[in-house]
């Protein structure tokens, strides 16, 4: 019977199999030596990991060996290019021999030659193997000592996180900068968590979500753990943190994507309770569930409906804290949403600021029209790109022989082609919003302007979202003295400070309104905080 050769390369790294030529050079050489001796190759299994671990552990040579199981007939040669390729590991090394000698296959080496039953040739097999073990074992202990000397330098060693990628400098190495347009999705993400336009993780989560382009997981799904890793990994605020290492807080050597200040307010609201958390059992009849508290003991407040004799309900809100004061006190629907209803008339600003809120709405109407517009370039990209792949793969195909490798590629290809269905769809999905930029500013600057406009209304879902825009925490409720000062929302504080907040929120009549100053830095703060209010009724899929 013909002996049939399967090829074994191996590189130890994903990275050395892209970036050089490793795994093709062995095969080449491999090819050549059979072809040398009139022998068929009849498969190659490559690998891209240490030989340190065990073989099971290896993608390639579990194939290999699974192949070689599906036609126990057949004789094989294992061919590959060098000891080291074999096993970095005595222990594996011999196990994996082993595998092969039950399986009655040969092996051959093109840098050493393996004789069976002969002591000598069995003593320096060992002696090689040793030597490929403790040459892997001090290159992992030199690389592990300049990886934790150059972290200490303030460099980042890992994968570069989402926002960010590595670029080379001359006399400085790789070094983190920021990856359009991924970095101002992350930076948008912080700052609308720490201002309140994002109230839970799950809105933010949502928000990554809305853009096709934001890297996922193999199963296409934004995690709640990424967005966690996201929001509290310190080299968004450009420092670097290392429990292995032993390094807290170090100034990096790169520009973090937020300030600080912003990353603390971030950790600070994780930490704390949600204002409204999202429930669909909250009802139609309550709109403060959730969000008004209990002065006596933090607690929201609970909703019921009293029933009288002829069947009329009587809807209330109460305490039901055993240890508070107030336990099982209740206090009628209708005054107390009267009472919030009160404070949300009080912030309504003057027409000079409608000037603020127009150039506001109008730049991040512009800001969110051009990261629509880079999430279709950047799809189209890897939608050529696919087609690019998928015509390479159908050129393998038709020269592949054996059906196992063939199968594979259909399924890649397979694969490609929903990916491509998907971006198209994503792409679609990102079509301009119907109306004009005024039609669509209405609806915003009638919040901005009279949110009590707004709350007047009644409906309960519209009064929830005032509520989640107006206040920047839950509002407190004392059964005795009524609603506690509230804390106002990032939008209304910012536009008190660009002018005199007494002339502007219940100044006294004929008072006169100084022009708005209008810079930078506000609207910048100012677009992020209300583009919430117009963008997510056409592109958040929340």
């Amino acid at each position: 019977m013909t002996e049939k050769v399967i090829i074994y390369a191996r590189v130890s790294s994903r990275a050395q199999a892209t970036e050089g030529h490793g795994l093709s050079s062995q095969e080449a050489r491999c090819r050549a030596w059979a072809e040398q001796k009139g022998l068929q190759v009849e498969a190659v299994f490559p690998d891209t990991i240490s030989g340190g671990l065990d073989y099971l552990e290896r993608p390639g040579m579990k194939a290999l060996l699974a192949f070689m199981d599906a036609q126990p007939n057949e004789k094989f040669i294992i061919l590959f290019d060098d000891p080291k390729r074999f096993a970095r590991s005595v222990r594996y090394h011999l196990d994996l021999r082993e595998e092969f000698r039950k399986r009655g296959a040969r092996i051959e080496c093109l840098n050493f030659k393996f004789e069976e039953d002969s002591p000598e040739s069995e003593f320096i097999e060992t002696i090689i193997a040793a030597q490929g073990e403790l040459e892997r074992k001090q290159n992992g202990r030199q690389v592990a000592q300049k990886m934790k000397a150059r972290l200490e330098s303030g460099f980042w060693i890992a994968i570069a996180p989402v926002g960010f990628r590595m670029e080379t400098f001359k006399g400085r190495g790789k070094v983190l900068v920021p990856n359009p347009p991924f970095d101002g999705i992350i930076r948008e993400a912080f700052e609308g968590y720490a201002c309140g336009r994002f109230q839970t993780q799950a809105e933010v989560k949502r928000f990554f979500e809305s853009f096709p382009d934001f890297p996922r997981n193999k199963h296409g799904l934004v995690t709640q753990r990424r967005v966690t890793d996201i929001l509290t990994h310190p080299v968004y605020a450009g420092y670097i943190c290392s429990e292995k290492h032993g390094i807290s807080w170090l100034k990096a050597q790169h520009e973090g994507l937020v300030s600080l200040e912003i990353f603390e307010k971030v950790q600070e609201r994780r930490s704390g309770k949600a204002k409204a958390p999202a429930r669909k059992n909250i009802g139609d009849q309550f709109a403060l569930r959730g969000i008004v508290c209990c002065a006596g003991c933090d607690v929201p407040l609970r909703s019921s409906v009293s029933r009288g004799r002829h069947g009329r309900g009587y809807p209330y809100y109460l305490c039901q804290t055993n240890a508070c004061e107030y336990y099982g006190k209740s206090i009628r629907r209708d005054d107390l949403e009267g009472e919030v209803g009160e404070i949300i008339r009080s912030l309504q600003p003057t027409e000079a600021l409608a000037k603020v809120a127009t150039a506001m709405f109008r730049h991040a109407w512009s800001a969110r029209r051009e990261q629509a517009a880079e999430i279709v370039r950047t799809a189209k990209r890897r939608i050529t790109a696919l087609d690019k792949e998928v015509s390479t793969i159908l050129d393998r195909i038709l020269a592949a022989t054996n059906a196992t490798v063939v199968a594979t590629y259909e399924r890649k290809i397979d694969a490609i082609e929903k990916e491509k269905a998907l971006l198209s769809e994503q792409i679609a999905a990102q079509a301009e919003p119907k109306g004009t930029f005024e039609d669509t500013l209405e609806t915003a600057l009638t919040f901005l302007s009279n949110p009590w406009k707004l709350w007047a209304t009644g409906n309960v879902s519209l009064r929830r979202t005032i509520l989640k825009l107006a206040l920047a925490d839950r509002l407190s409720y004392c059964r005795k003295e009524g609603a506690r000062t509230p804390e106002i929302a990032f939008p209304f504080k910012a536009l008190r400070s660009i002018t005199d907040p007494q002339v502007c929120y219940g100044a006294a009549e004929g008072t006169r309104t100084p022009d708005p100053i209008i810079t930078n830095d506000v609207l910048y703060q100012l677009s992020y905080s209300g583009i919430l209010l117009i963008w997510s009724r056409y592109y958040d899929p929340a």
